[in-house]
Parts: structure tokens; C-alpha cells; sequence
């Protein structure tokens, strides 16, 4: 079977001895999500992949998940490039704490990462363990939120005034081929504290830009626990930095982590492949 080597960071383990252009079976599909449920955040090394072999894989964990204002590449409706071409100018795509698609009723379970083109330098992308930072929540802010239902919304990031639309001259250029949508106004409510579906641990469920308040509280009560929890969440005590290989696979587990990217690599191009998994119904 494949090897795990865990990381000597709050999350993060790579997994070796395993070909991913093949099938693999159930028992190491099983080894693997094992270590998943386990270190969050699982890496590949030295995968040449095509695009069916990522479909593949990505359905070992659970069902494709949607993903409502990404384009698709041509011939795979589920993978989406995640682009910045080498003059590119526009303001750096995803550099806030999230868990991908929270605004969803039900949100992606896992997503998947895969490089084809990897800059020299910068690039990183963050991971911050979301059960450490709710064990380590501080007994005050604890007491505040932990009844408490986020407000989830793609509004700030994909509606037609959104922080990528083409309405902002700064996104002119932009490379990635995002939607905005006026569907991107709908709310969905989660609870701020919850369970891991597979694992059942506590986690903290926040997501910056998608959080618009909380249930019951008004905007001034809800805009300082937002800060609160996200100058929390995103502690080094907490965070695994992945730097990425080409032919590199990172798979992660949006139940249990927030991610981040990281620019510092202007002048060159960079290009991944990326697929959400939908819990399986």
C-alpha cells in the first residue's frame, strides 16, 4: 500500500506508492481516505495526470460537485482552470481565508488541485486546520459564537457588481474564465460550530467574503465576531504552507481546513486544474 508521511505541520500528510493514472482499488481508495479523514490536507507527488484520470479520482471520494461560476475546460464539465497568465495584473484570485462554495446548501465536501504549470517562486497556497482553531478558541469568543448560524453568500465575490466582475476595471485582463451571476445573491444559512459529516469532530464553519452575518444579530453585533474569528482562524498555529511541484496532486477536505493563495510570482504563468467532490447522496 501507499505510504502516508505526515507533515511536521498543524495539518498536511504526503501520500507515495501510488500511480494515479491507473485505477487503483477499493482497499487503497479506503487507505487513503482514512489518512484524508485524518490529516486534512493530502499531497501527490509526481503524477502525470490527464484529465480523465483526475475525474477518476475525484470520484473515488464522493460525487462531482458543482461549481456555478467557473467556466469548465473543454470536454470536462467538472475541472476548472485556475489560471494567471505571466502579464497578468488583475488582483490575486482566492487570497482570502475560505472553505470552497460555502454559500451552497451543500457545499463540496473536498476539492482537488492539480499543477501543470508551477512559477519559481511564490504561489504557496495556505492551509489552516479548523478543528485546532476551534479547540483553541478563546472561552469568551467561544461562549459568543458557538450557537450561532452564519449567513453564506456568493454575492461579494460573483454578482454583477462582485469583486470579480468585469464592472471593475482592475478585473479587466483577468485570465481565469470566472461567471458572475445574479444568482450569486441567494443566502444559505449554516451553523457557524459543526460536526464533520464523516468524523463528527467540531469545526470552525467561517469563510471570509462569503459570511455576510449571523442569524439574529444585527451588522454591528456580526462585524466584530467576524474579525474576531477570522484574525483566529488564520494563526500560524494553525496553518499548513504547501508549496506546490509541477505534476503535483493536493487533495483537501473543506470540512476541516480554510485555504488561502499566495501571489509573489508575477512575471510568470501558473496554471492547476481544479474539481470539487459533492458528498455522495
Amino acid at each position: 500500500m501507499s505510504l502516508v508521511k505526515v507533515f511536521d505541520a498543524p495539518c498536511g500528510a504526503e501520500i507515495t506508492g501510488v500511480d494515479l493514472s491507473k485505477s487503483i482499488s477499493e482497499q487503497v481508495v479506503s487507505e487513503i481516505r482514512e489518512a484524508w479523514l485524518e490529516h486534512h490536507v493530502l499531497v501527490f507527488r509526481n503524477q502525470r495526470l490527464e484529465a480523465g484520470d483526475l475525474e477518476r479520482f475525484t470520484l473515488y471520494f464522493g460525487e462531482f460537485g458543482e461549481d456555478p461560476f467557473f467556466r469548465s475546460i473543454q470536454g470536462h464539465k467538472h475541472i476548472a482552470a485556475i489560471r494567471r497568465t505571466a502579464s497578468e495584473t488583475t488582483p490575486l484570485f482566492a487570497e482570502n481565508w475560505h472553505t470552497d462554495w460555502s454559500f451552497q446548501a451543500k457545499p463540496p465536501i473536498g476539492t482537488c488541485l492539480y499543477s501543470l504549470k508551477i512559477p519559481p517562486v511564490g504561489g504557496d497556497t495556505l492551509f489552516s486546520n479548523q478543528h485546532e482553531a476551534y479547540r483553541n478558541l478563546p472561552s469568551t469568543l467561544r461562549d459568543q459564537v458557538k450557537n450561532l448560524t452564519a449567513i453564506h453568500s456568493a454575492s461579494s465575490a460573483y454578482s454583477l457588481d462582485g469583486v470579480y466582475s468585469d464592472k471593475h476595471s482592475k478585473n479587466l485582463g483577468r485570465s481565469m474564465d470566472i461567471v458572475v451571476s445574479e444568482d450569486a445573491l441567494a443566502t444559505q444559512n449554516h451553523p457557524l460550530i459543526r460536526p464533520h459529516t464523516e468524523t463528527g469532530k467540531l469545526a470552525i464553519y467561517s469563510t471570509a467574503g462569503y459570511i455576510q452575518g449571523f442569524v439574529g444579530l444585527d451588522p454591528s453585533e456580526s462585524k466584530p465576531l467576524l474579525e474576531a474569528l477570522y484574525a483566529h482562524q488564520g494563526s500560524s498555529q494553525f496553518v499548513y504552507v504547501h508549496k506546490w511541484e509541477p505534476e503535483m496532486l493536493v487533495l483537501w477536505d473543506n470540512r476541516s481546513v480554510l485555504h488561502k493563495a499566495t501571489g509573489g510570482y508575477d512575471g510568470y504563468e501558473r496554471l492547476l486544474y481544479r474539481m470539487t467532490i459533492s458528498e455522495r447522496l
